[in-house]
């Protein structure tokens, strides 16, 4: 027996749950308040083989709430996070809650013209960035067309272990951010070495601590208002499915982005709540994940389909030894049996699939994990703890009678979002009788097992990310010579899924593949790049004359069955 499984104990529940075995509403600082106290010496976050521990981490996070403070920002103000999984992620996102000012998580890949919709709809004040030219340069272009009024350089050869901090100083040099004329900039350093923030604001369990973008049909981003309360229950929710603490550290390998809700919740809010260490990897490439999992076993790990299957895809001789590992977790896109099976099969750790959505903070259902009942098939799992699925029927309301009946998928539990942001019209038909709309179609079977049947929404889940139909169509239709464009979701062994999208000329006009695949890449952030394109003289339409989808997508998965027997045969 390893240590990994001998010095499992009890879970002390006093801290999540009332007397009446309810869950408590937490403020999410509290979590960070208690590991501090409890584990001082532990390592909090390992950055590339550079540690802090969490005494360490609280008094970062006080010095800079103070700075932050004394700088104006105040409850309710927005802040956007636009950073890669780096010990700032962490040190920021702590800061800005302790002053009861809420989050706004950007993803580093979205282009200017993403960024620029997210800010501005926000009403973010300042924005924390790395101190590189490359992301740097995406903000500052939203400077006067927004509410932003600061940028917040995050000096990244501070965080960086010693010969890569120098190399960064000497050797790439040019890869730093140039400041732009006309556009005020916070020095973090300075912000970093104020006094500790004296006292916490009066925030309340219910306030919104983050704001977290999704889209919906129309592709147009939504930001939903996560609460303290409602994060905070789904670290809650997830100690209670684990349901052991160790009395050693628990080692989280930190290569989902913070930025996404799955990782904010599993990698980070979870983390800190266990005392657990994050090691953090800034994006995942297959060389440095290995390498880190060499250094620094793991003991858990949160990721998407397309990890597990870069994993269970290595070469014999790479594959990692995960035998420390006792908490495997997917969510953020449907795992594939045949990914599942072989990453078991390869490094012989269990992965328990999940489901949930960015309005539920995210996870709402998990299967359980080795050693209880089992995990079935093609299943997303039962109700996680203090959750409640419903199904029901999508034209009535009406909550199905029974197992195996088909309907949408309805949630209730308490980390569900209050609402969208500024969308009072999208936040009612976001709930029924106040349960939360999934958008998507299943069922129950008679053991409460929740099994994903289809989509309502055309969102493409290409590793875990939403991927909007309509946002490809759109920037294919800048184009003069395209006449009709529709982009669909087809199956992709590595990615779950990928854009493919389909293309009519105006009659006359020329365009490649090539041609359109540079003319997109100016448009589209990388995850939103087609991986196939289909030129027709006509694509199919509805007998009103409005372009059909479904038979589109009924070809591609026919073409999917047909290729997937051959290689049966």
């Amino acid at each position: 027996m390893n240590q990994a499984e001998s010095e499992i104990l009890p879970l002390d529940t006093s801290r999540i749950l009332d007397a009446s075995g309810a869950l408590r509403k937490r403020v999410l600082t509290e979590a960070l308040d208690h590991s501090v106290a409890t584990h001082p010496e532990r390592v909090a976050m390992d950055f590339l083989g550079r540690e802090w521990t969490y005494a360490e981490l609280g008094e970062a996070v006080e010095r800079l709430a103070g700075g932050l403070a004394n700088a104006g920002l105040g409850k309710g103000d927005r802040f956007g996070l636009c950073l890669p999984n780096t010990p700032y992620s962490v040190i920021v996102y702590y800061a800005v809650l302790r002053l009861g000012a809420i989050v706004v998580n950007l993803n580093p890949l979205y282009s200017e013209h993403e960024l620029e919709f997210l800010i501005a709809d926000s009403g973010a004040k300042i924005i924390a960035v790395p101190d590189l030219e490359a992301l740097h340069s995406k903000v500052a272009a939203a400077h006067g067309r927004s509410a932003l009024e600061r940028i917040l350089l995050c000096p990244m050869a501070d965080v960086l272990p010693f010969w890569q901090s120098v190399g960064l100083r000497t050797l790439k040099r040019g890869d730093l951010a140039r400041k732009r004329a006309g556009v005020t900039y916070l020095d973090y350093r300075r912000l970093a070495a104020h006094a500790p923030l004296a006292q916490q604001a009066e925030v309340a369990p219910d306030d919104i601590a983050v704001l977290q973008y999704t889209g919906g049909t129309t592709g147009r981003p939504k930001g939903a208002m996560l609460t303290h309360a409602g994060l905070a229950a789904n670290a809650a929710q997830m100690m209670l499915h684990v349901g052991n603490e160790r009395a050693m550290q628990e080692r989280t390998l930190g290569v989902l982005p913070l930025f996404h809700v799955f990782g904010l919740t599993c990698v980070l809010n979870f983390g800190i709540d266990t005392a657990s260490e994050l090691v953090l990897l800034p994006r995942f490439v297959m060389k440095e994940v290995l390498a880190t999992v060499k250094r620094k076993p793991p003991t858990q790990i949160f990721a998407v389909p397309t990890i597990y299957n870069a994993i269970g895809s290595l070469p014999d001789d790479q594959v990692p030894d995960l035998s420390m590992v006792r908490t495997s977790i997917s969510g953020g896109a449907p795992l594939p049996l045949e990914v599942r099976t072989q990453y078991e099969r390869r490094t012989g750790s269990p992965i328990s699939e999940g489901y949930g959505l960015t309005e539920a903070s995210p996870i709402i259902t998990c299967n359980p994990l080795l050693g209880r009942e089992p995990a079935k098939e093609n299943s997303a799992g039962p109700a996680f703890p203090h959750t409640t699925i419903e199904i029901r029927d999508p034209e009535t309301g009406e909550c199905c009678k029974g197992p195996n009946e088909r309907g949408e998928v309805c949630a209730r539990g308490m980390q569900l979002m209050r609402g969208y942001w500024n969308r009072p019209d999208a936040t009612e038909t976001a709930f029924i009788d106040g349960a939360l709309r999934t958008g998507d179609i299943g069922y129950l079977d008679e053991d409460g097992y929740l099994f994903l049947v289809d989509r309502i929404k055309d969102i493409i889940l290409c590793s875990g990310y939403n991927v909007y139909p309509r946002i490809i169509e759109d920037a294919a239709y800048e184009h003069p010579a395209v006449k009709e464009a529709v982009a669909i979701g087809i199956p992709d062994d590595y990615r779950g899924e990928a854009p493919k999208l389909f293309i009519a000329l105006h009659d006359g006009m020329s365009l490649t593949e090539t041609e359109l695949h540079a003319f997109l890449k100016d448009r589209l952030n990388p995850i939103e790049m087609p991986d196939a394109y289909e030129f027709r003289p006509e694509l199919p339409k509805t007998l009103v004359g409005k372009l059909e989808k479904k038979e589109l997508v009924a070809e591609e998965r026919a073409k999917a069955a047909a290729r997937k027997a051959e290689i049966s045969a």
